[in-house]
């Protein structure tokens, strides 16, 4: 850990917050919270808001449509990021955004309806499904590590049940350094997701997550100014993680990994980050125009 005094040096302009954007957000809190009476995704907070904006940057259209969204954002007062995934058709989801046409289409779509526009990305290659400029219109960009190379080096997506990852010790070394590389070489803003173990694993997660391994993804997360997502799917990072992520002076934002009607629903990152006593200045806001992931580092 002690490498992270060198890194969040050069992250210091990547920390400063775009006052305009910071003033917008809590307007579109406090409207919400004031015309409805009620903060769905952050129950028992409408009255004494918390320090920190109400944004879930991992929503998906999945069976639903924009404006069947727009109705949940308004009622529960939380502004939504809407991503879709994006890469290969390689990648099987309902939808997936794999070239310049698609993108743009995406984001018309999108066009002035008050949400940010993003994509998740789908494995290691879909950085050359688009050109730079197109790419630069997303507000950000997330992805995770959850679908993970196999011992064939194809994918795997770690969820489904039959994944074969290998007896756990071993997984770990390989997953933390999939980590790693995936924060080294892809021009994300967020991590999602982010920590998350398959099958057993998970009832074991501080014995997997050690502080060294924990480590070495900050490490590679504050070298690429990469923010890390607070999970109310998952309830993820453990505190551990988080704690560790506070102090190497990242970034965070919610995220709900929502599909119709469950995006917004906030409640276990805002108690998390009341826990972590998190402010605004702690928290992503979309990169100002050349400064986004894929303006940076492509």
């Amino acid at each position: 850990m002690a490498r992270l005094s060198d890194t969040m040096a050069a992250a210091q302009p990547w920390q400063e917050r775009n006052l305009k954007m910071q003033v917008s957000r809590r307007s579109f809190i406090k409207t919400s919270a004031a015309t409805l009476g009620v903060l769905t995704g952050a129950r028992g907070f409408a009255e004494d808001l918390p320090p920190f904006p109400l944004v879930d940057y991992h929503v998906h259209l999945d069976n639903s449509t924009i404006d069947q969204v727009l109705g949940l954002s308004k009622e529960r007062g939380v502004k939504f990021g809407i991503v879709e995934h994006a890469g290969t058709k390689e990648n099987v989801y309902p939808t997936v955004l794999s070239n310049d046409a698609e993108l743009e289409a995406y984001l018309a779509m999108l066009e002035g309806k008050g949400v940010y526009r993003g994509v998740q990305a789908e494995w290691s290659d879909w950085m050359g499904c688009f050109s730079k400029e197109a790419l630069a219109k997303l507000d950000y960009v997330i992805t995770d590590t959850m679908t993970f190379p196999g011992k064939d080096g194809r994918r795997m997506k770690l969820w489904e049940a039959g994944a074969d990852y290998g007896t756990p010790a071993q997984f770990m070394d390989r997953y933390v350094d999939w980590h790693v590389q995936i924060l080294e070489n892809e021009p994300i803003d967020i991590l999602v997701n982010v920590s998350w173990l398959p099958g057993r694993m998970a009832a074991e997660y501080d014995t997997w997550w050690t502080d060294q391994r924990i480590g070495r993804v900050i490490e590679a997360a504050v070298r690429h100014r990469v923010a890390i997502e607070i999970s109310s799917s998952f309830k993820l990072p453990g505190m551990r993680f988080l704690d560790a992520a506070k102090s190497a002076g990242l970034k965070f934002c919610f995220g709900s990994n929502g599909r119709y009607p469950k995006m917004g629903l906030l409640d276990w990152s805002v108690a998390t980050a009341k826990v972590l006593k998190l402010t605004t200045e702690d928290f992503f806001a979309p990169a100002a125009e050349g400064q986004k992931a894929v303006q940076r580092r492509l």
